[in-house]
């Protein structure tokens, strides 16, 4: 059994080790701490699921579509991370759907997302390309996923996503 909660200061050096773990590597975790210190973090979406300890944690932060009548706000899902000996137990799921609610409770429109095509599908993501946004650096189609969070919201858009520095260390 689990909780979801906002990260707490308590959190970060589990948060850190989880997200090491979960992708055998920094990256994703100079990502948190670089979002974490930059005016892109939203408190909020800073999620982790609890046991005795953090087994998971997920972060929504903003970036922005750049179009050709000027720059959209929304939001990048990314990192997403289970600690290894937790994965494939619905913690993952259950973290991108409480993301998903509190992003819709804060009035944010849509999400986009690098990730497994066989996993965010099921949460309502789709290639990013049919509602013609374009991810910043050549990655399958597939993979680079967008969700409206308001149905609709995304008509009229078409652009390039554009990360913050933040992002750079990934």
């Amino acid at each position: 059994m689990f909780i979801i909660r906002q990260e707490q200061e308590k959190d970060i050096q589990t948060i850190t080790e989880v997200n090491n773990a979960a992708f055998e590597g920094e990256g994703e975790a100079k990502l948190v701490e670089a979002t974490r210190a930059s005016a892109n973090f939203v408190p909020e979406l800073s999620l982790v699921a609890v046991t005795d300890d953090v087994i998971g944690h997920i972060l929504f932060s903003k970036i922005e579509i750049e179009t050709n009548k000027g720059r959209v706000p929304t939001l990048g899902l990314a990192p997403m991370a289970v600690r290894p000996d937790f994965q494939s137990k619905g913690i993952g799921s259950a973290l991108v759907r409480e993301g998903l609610r509190m992003c819709r409770e804060l009035g944010y429109e849509h999400v986009v997302v690098l990730g497994h095509p066989a996993f965010y599908p099921r949460f309502g993501f789709e290639p990013a390309s049919k509602k013609g946004i374009e991810p910043p650096f050549p990655v399958a189609d597939e993979a680079f996923m967008v969700l409206e969070i308001k149905p609709g919201s995304l008509n009229g858009i078409s652009g390039v996503v554009k990360y913050p520095p933040a992002f750079d260390v990934v």
